[in-house]
């Protein structure tokens, strides 16, 4: 996956949001379900008139069923495929995809830039209800009902004690061969004035079902079935707890992906492919959201 256009191409930044409601997740799949990736792919060699596919790489591959409102991806075209058509690309893509994923803009990357390892952050929101009458009809793809009253204050307790740089296998599903150290820089909750509970959660990468397992464990604490200390002694543990639950995934959405300025994308390029440990650890699984 390299960090530089192939010769003759030029690299695309594109920023992009969807309804995942539909898509079998991000990647591309065997077997015809319908993903993302797919889509745009299909519809770029469409628009373009190209015999090729341009194939995308992603900031956050996102699980089935997850929504973004800010993901950003990289692909590379040939040159006179851009120049031909860069002007009107937005609009033709407009026209070409469905009406639950668009493109937002389409330009081209700053050198070194990698979708994928160039990103500093990336934050997520999971959004909740425990209003005793449901979900708001018109939220209801994007809003989980957790019918137990949920004490917001004692969820913002157990997060703090999340923060920070651990290995976060106990909330990861493992996947052979990648790490499950991860940074989390922010995990907070607050309410509005309409009854939906948001958590904010930030981190520099995450690992697969982190985000909903962390969910699930802090909605146990709110609704009175776990103390506040819980969710810091299962990551002390370092292995999957039965009693942590992945949330349904409608409630998540990619919010944003942060990158850092354009001098130092070759250095985070680099950061970013190391494989991290902690003292006394020697790494784990890792994957996505």
């Amino acid at each position: 996956m390299s960090d530089e256009a192939l010769p003759g191409h030029v690299r695309l930044r594109l920023d992009l949001s969807y309804d995942g409601k539909d898509f079998s997740g991000w990647a591309k799949q065997a077997g015809g379900r319908r993903t993302v990736q797919g889509d745009i792919e299909d519809a770029l060699r469409t628009v373009t008139r190209s015999s090729r596919t341009y194939e995308l790489t992603v900031a956050g591959r996102t699980d089935a069923g997850v929504h973004a409102r800010g993901q950003v991806a990289h692909v590379d075209l040939p040159e006179d495929v851009w120049a031909e058509h860069r002007e009107k690309l937005l609009k033709r893509l407009a026209g070409r995809l469905s009406r639950d994923v668009r493109v937002w803009r389409a330009q081209e990357a700053p050198e070194g830039f990698n979708a994928r390892f160039s990103a500093v952050w990336r934050r997520y929101a999971y959004r909740v209800t425990d209003h005793p009458g449901g979900v708001d009809p018109l939220l209801r793809g994007h809003v989980l009902w957790h019918d137990w009253p949920l004490d917001v204050d004692a969820m913002n307790a157990a997060a703090e004690r999340l923060v920070g740089e651990h290995d976060f296998a106990a909330y990861c599903k493992k996947r052979e061969g990648a790490t499950t150290i991860r940074t989390l820089q922010r995990l907070d909750w607050e309410r509005d004035s309409s009854g939906v509970i948001t958590a904010t959660v930030k981190a520099d990468a995450f690992c697969h079902n982190m985000v909903r397992s962390l969910v699930g464990a802090l909605l146990f604490v709110g609704d009175g079935h776990r103390p506040v200390e819980w969710p810091a002694k299962v990551l002390a543990a370092g292995v999957r707890d039965s009693a942590v639950h992945v949330v349904r995934p409608h409630g998540l959405t990619l919010e944003e992906v942060g990158y850092p300025a354009d001098e130092l994308l070759a250095a985070r390029n680099l950061e970013a492919r190391n494989r991290r440990t902690l003292p006394g650890s020697a790494g784990g699984g890792g994957g996505c959201c």
